[in-house]
């Protein structure tokens, strides 16, 4: 797309003006020298003066826009440089690579200025080069190279920043822009019907009615990217290098020198539609309208999709919510593999691993009303016929849970409303918690044996609660394509564009596994799991995220002050029969009654005998104590309590399996329990 002659001429040009190239020995960069702060001091005095003439257009060489400010809760987290002092998009950008931006923008219009085709096409390179040519890069010492600023949805500041020269060979630079674009030109196939493209509220589309075969759609969802201010990064460069460009303006605000605002259906006060805020009310009414208006526009015979990647489930029952009020049945929904399991939001969380794909058809407008016990019948057989297929192509954990969203949905939009015997309507909510009821007792099934999810908590032959929302856990967790998910130690991928936090940000990384609350509630709720009574226990919340503690976190719950040691001598030194542990052995046996500390018998306190209950040690418990006794290298100790647990029941050993079936491969859980189960008596 460029000549071999082309791109030594601007390098040459921008060498000249910006100073020397950095050079690259292997994979080791040299330290600045003098000659390039002479550079720099040079490349501010160039900028000067350039930076006095306009633009044909009567706009500025350099973007003078503001910068986001940061106004509802997504953009508030995805945006600080303000706070810094970075008012407008000029603040990113040193003296020398706005000059370097300049320069490039002035060969696209020397080279291309009759092909306006391919000015476009390098305009689009060049606005891609603007991310690493720019003072919130960050270096990556794993890959050494440099790492753009939008490793995840937002514009931090960083305090260290690593440049690169556009015209080096090296990560960002001119190349590296045009050649994605070139790829994408390389790829698109030839026969293909050109297609129209317009900026529009999706509201209101201009359509008439029936005039469309696909609708497709990969909707916002609330406050959780702020997709217009990371769009005016690109957009303020843009419209410097193609000026006049249709789609480079506002066609609701002839005033707005940004992308559009007003119109954007996303969650954020800081802003107003008709008067009014962009709250979650918004959001979600806006949402229900463009639902409906796809149905306008659709053939009776037509198809639609829709994309979701977000785990929350709230969010799924307004997206659902709004797509069954529009008038569509959902037919279908299918796992693609399109995120990073690389990125930080994905580690040792049940982040998604692939984007599920609903498929949905209008529904007739003389639509039956459904029964709910028909509903509810059919339910069990269509999820668990999904999740065998699923499985077996390789969708694991929360990917799969989302994935039998549209089958389950299949039974329930296909009516205009579905019914008890009663004759009360049966809302979306309600359906919804049978379906997370069903999953989950089927992958209980898997995991802990048939007879697991049909048991409820406490019945005869189930185990313990805690058993049960560990294997819940866990399960969800697994990696779609990779059997589990990563463990808590992995070093990140040194080659990937992986998201990293702000740097106000605690460095340190807490261990364990976590899950949203909502998710680990949906699945704990309808099987009677209570997650209040084991929090502290095996589990801890903390600002909506439950985390799995370690292993090694409950020693002294397990063991006291004194340790795996004193117990491992006391099973050495006891009798064969089985250890019975007690939970908590150095706390008191009065409780602690809220606002009053400590009393033998408060009103209210909990009575003896559940505290015993509370204190007594479960299954878990005990496969948790044999894994630090594994860890403390107490043989002995370790054999008479595994046999000890032999003889008491089958239930360890089923539960200590089915673990470390599920613990991540490399985790130190996994191997614990392993070598734990090489110990067992045969």
């Amino acid at each position: 797309m460029f000549s071999p002659e082309g791109h030594r001429i601007s390098g040459a040009l921008l060498v000249a003006i910006v100073g020397t190239k950095t050079r690259q020995q292997g994979r080791h960069y040299r330290l600045p020298n003098e000659r390039d702060y002479e550079a720099v001091f040079n490349a501010g005095k160039k900028l000067r003066l350039v930076g006095k003439t306009l633009l044909p257009n009567g706009m500025t060489p350099v973007p003078d826009e503001s910068t986001p400010a940061g106004g509802g809760t997504g953009a508030g987290r995805a945006f600080s440089v303000q706070k810094y002092g970075m008012m407008t998009f000029s603040d990113l950008f040193t003296a020398r690579q706005k000059l370097a931006m300049i320069v490039l923008s002035h060969l696209l219009e020397t080279y291309s200025a009759s092909k306006q085709t391919l000015k476009k096409l390098l305009g689009f390179g060049l606005s891609r080069v603007a991310m690493s040519d720019m003072s919130c890069t960050r270096w990556n010492p794993v890959a050494e190279k440099m790492q753009h600023t939008f490793g995840r949805q937002a514009l931090p500041i960083v305090w260290d920043f690593a440049e690169v020269v556009p015209v080096a060979d090296a990560p960002g630079n001119w190349r590296s822009g045009y050649e994605i674009v070139s790829d994408v030109i390389n790829a698109w196939p030839f026969s293909s019907l050109p297609g129209q493209v317009e900026l529009a509220d999706a509201r209101k589309s201009g359509l008439p009615n029936a005039a469309s075969d696909i609708w497709f759609t990969d909707p916002p969802y609330y406050d959780a990217i702020p997709y217009s201010d990371l769009s005016d990064f690109f957009f303020v460069w843009l419209k410097r290098i193609l000026p006049g460009d249709q789609f480079l303006s506002d066609p609701f605000d002839a005033e707005n020198t940004l992308t559009p605002k007003e119109h954007e259906i996303v969650q954020d006060e800081s802003r107003y539609y008709e008067g009014q805020p962009k709250n979650r009310v918004f959001f979600e009414s806006a949402m229900s309208c463009v639902f409906a208006e796809g149905r306008r526009i659709l053939k009776e015979d037509g198809i639609s999709s829709v994309v979701f990647a977000h785990k929350s489930t709230e969010g799924w029952e307004a997206l659902l919510s709004g797509i069954i009020h529009g008038g569509w049945t959902i037919t279908g929904s299918w796992p693609i593999a399109t995120e990073l399991g690389s990125r930080l939001r994905a580690r040792d969380s049940a982040a998604l691993a692939t984007s599920i794909h609903l498929v949905c058809r209008p529904r007739s407008e003389n639509a039956l009303v459904g029964d709910w016990v028909e509903v509810l019948g059919a339910l069990p057989k269509r999820i668990g016929g999904w999740m065998e297929r699923l499985q077996s192509e390789g969708i694991r954990g929360a990917d799969l849970v989302f994935a039998c969203i549209g089958p389950a949905l299949e039974i329930f939009s296909r009516y205009s409303q579905v019914e008890t015997a009663e004759g009360r309507e049966v809302k979306l909510a309600e359906f919804l918690e049978k379906v997370w009821e069903v999953v989950g007792k089927i992958a209980l099934a898997q995991v802990l044996g048939p007879s697991e999810g049909k048991a409820e908590t406490g019945a005869a032959g189930a185990l313990e609660e805690d058993a049960r929302l560990t294997a819940l856990f866990l399960w969800t967790l697994q990696s779609t394509n990779g059997g589990n998910g990563d463990s808590s130690g992995d070093e990140e991928a040194g080659e990937s564009d992986d998201e990293e936090e702000d740097d106000d940000t605690p460095k340190s990384k807490t261990k364990g596994f976590s899950l949203i609350f909502d998710v680990a509630r949906r699945f704990a709720q309808p099987l009677g799991i209570h997650l209040p009574d084991w929090e502290g226990r095996i589990i801890e919340t903390d600002k909506g995220v439950v985390r799995l503690l370690p292993v090694s976190e409950r020693a002294k719950q397990l063991f006291g002050e004194e340790g795996a040691d004193i117990v491992a001598d006391q099973l050495e030194r006891g009798s064969k029969t089985a250890p019975q542990l007690t939970l908590f052995p150095d706390r008191e046996e009065n409780v602690t009654v809220k606002g009053r500390g400590r009393s033998k018998a408060k009103p209210g306190a909990v009575s003896d005998e559940s505290l015993h209950t509370r204190r007594e040690a479960t299954t878990l418990d005990r496969v948790h104590a044999a894994m630090l006794l594994q860890k403390g290298g107490r043989a002995n100790a370790l054999r008479t309590l595994l046999k000890a647990e032999q003889d008491r029941s089958p239930d360890f050993l089923r539960l200590a399996n089915a673990l470390s079936a599920l613990y991540p491969k490399d985790s130190e859980e996994k191997r614990l329990l392993d070598a734990m189960l090489l110990a067992v008596p045969r």
